[in-house]
């Protein structure tokens, strides 16, 4: 067996055995909150309202974090629709199916690590640790509820890591322009 099958095949194991979208129970309720948890209709209205209405040091880092989830979801297609790799058979997750039939790499990973890694470099420690760990649930979330593989999860983690660290790096010089 070559070693792309093998590490597909891999993959897809590993991948089984987190699932838990087929399981009732706590566990897979609270999957389900953490796998939407971190869907950009969630986040852009709500860094909209901090924009908007949010106190002037906030203001700044909501536009910032807001700027992030557009282009990494850019960013995203663009690699989704290069690779076009299916989703894991399932039934959970009937919408992201339908309007994204593409898993590699998970949108959702990606913009939860760049939220975390804006929030380390723009807000109190605090938040960017909470966000930290909330991205790790929403990862975990995406494969248990059988929307994404491991692969998918861990490349859009790594993915939305550099993202958010360029964005970081480019701040300073944007902001210097306006």
């Amino acid at each position: 067996m070559p070693m792309q099958q093998r590490l597909l095949s891999a993959d897809a194991d590993l991948t089984r055995r987190l699932r838990v979208a087929e399981k009732p129970g706590m566990l897979r309720n609270l999957a389900v909150i953490f796998a939407h948890s971190g869907d950009s209709w969630l986040w852009i209205p709500a860094l909209g309202l901090v924009w908007l209405f949010g106190p002037p040091e906030w203001k700044a880092v909501a536009a910032w974090m807001l700027a992030g989830v557009l282009v990494t979801a850019l960013i995203v297609l663009a690699i989704k629709f290069s690779v076009r790799r299916r989703r894991p058979e399932g039934e959970w997750g009937e919408l992201y199916r339908r309007t994204d039939p593409h898993s590699f790499p998970s949108g959702h990973a990606a913009r939860a690590v760049m939220l975390a890694v804006l929030a380390l470099g723009l807000t109190p420690p605090w938040l960017g640790v909470l966000l930290l760990f909330w991205a790790s649930l929403v990862i975990l979330a995406r494969v248990a509820m059988g929307v994404h593989y491991l692969s998918d999860v861990l490349a859009g983690a790594a993915l939305g890591a550099l993202l958010g660290l360029i964005y970081l790096a480019l701040i300073p010089q944007l902001s210097s322009l306006a």
